[in-house]
């Protein structure tokens, strides 16, 4: 978990991250699924949400729309979630989405997690929220 064995580029100079931590998994994952390159290649996870944008508006460091955990708008398969565990945070992709549960699947979650997750979705007076303290919300291609 806390083992980094150098930096991950793409063939074109696209910085991916630190081998091979949450953040490179996410940025590989959409760099070799929508081709997408993030303006800002560089943070930490918990860098990826920023909560001074508006729910559903673009996240101009990341080049994606940003939700926030309690939105209108429904987390889909392939969004980003945004967790805040740790100074550093962490970052996982959404692999399932049901009306009551979503699933995650990640990269080095720690000694004692799986590379897969699942969490309660609760939809309530009009907001989807993922019912965990941790989460501060999601991103989403455009």
């Amino acid at each position: 978990m806390s083992h980094v064995s150098g930096r991950n580029l793409t063939k074109d100079g696209y910085n991916l991250g630190q081998k091979y931590q949450c953040v490179e998994f996410i940025k590989r994952y959409y760099y070799e699924r929508f081709k997408h390159k993030m303006p800002d290649s560089y943070g930490h996870a918990k860098d990826f949400f920023d909560a001074s944008i508006a729910d559903g508006h673009i996240n101009p460091k990341r080049n994606l729309l940003q939700f926030h955990n309690s939105s209108p708008t429904q987390p889909k398969v392939d969004d980003i979630i945004v967790f805040s565990w740790s100074q550093y945070g962490h970052v996982a992709i959404i692999s399932k989405v049901s009306n009551n549960e979503i699933e995650i699947v990640q990269q080095n979650p720690g000694p004692n997690s799986s590379s897969r997750a699942t969490y309660p979705l609760i939809y309530k007076d009009g907001l989807w929220k993922i019912d965990n303290f941790r989460v501060l919300g999601y991103l989403r291609k455009i």
